[in-house]
Order: C-alpha cells, then sequence, then structure tokens
C-alpha cells in the first residue's frame, strides 16, 4: 500500500491494482463510464476491494480524494467533449 501524499491518477491506478501506463490508463478511461448520477464507487466494473478504497478515500477526505474525484470526473465526461 502506498503512504506517500505524492499521488497521481498513475498511483491510484496502481493502487487499484490497475495497469497504469498512460496508455492503460487512456484505454480504462475510454472504455469505462459512469451512469449519470452514478456513484464512482458503486461502478460494475469495480472490485469489492476497489469499491471500499474508493468510497472510503471520499469519506474521510484521505490523500487519494483528489486523484479519486478526478479519476470519476475523467469517467462522466460527455462523449463528444474533447480532454484537456
Amino acid at each position: 500500500m502506498d503512504t506517500s501524499n505524492h499521488h497521481s491518477l498513475r498511483t491510484l491506478f496502481e493502487q487499484l491494482g490497475l495497469p497504469s501506463s498512460n496508455e492503460d490508463i487512456a484505454a480504462f478511461i475510454r472504455d469505462h463510464r459512469l451512469a449519470k448520477g452514478e456513484k464512482l464507487a458503486k461502478a460494475p466494473f469495480w472490485s469489492e476491494a476497489q469499491a471500499n478504497f474508493l468510497a472510503e478515500s471520499l469519506k474521510r477526505d484521505s490523500d487519494w480524494a483528489i486523484q479519486v474525484d478526478e479519476l470519476a470526473v475523467s469517467l462522466t465526461r460527455d462523449e463528444d467533449v474533447a480532454p484537456h
């Protein structure tokens, strides 16, 4: 478990046990979307452990909360909106 305070989207993916190269992250975001109003941790594509980590990170406003929010925003973008 990463206990440093220097987190990024890449280290979040590592923490979740997911492939974390830039290409892997882009593919994950391209291939997964949150339904309108769906909470990130409730999405069907997480394991129970991943969902718990995401939910707790936000609930406790942990060091990971910013990256978890960033991921949630990335997964709720409209298809026709170009990424930044």
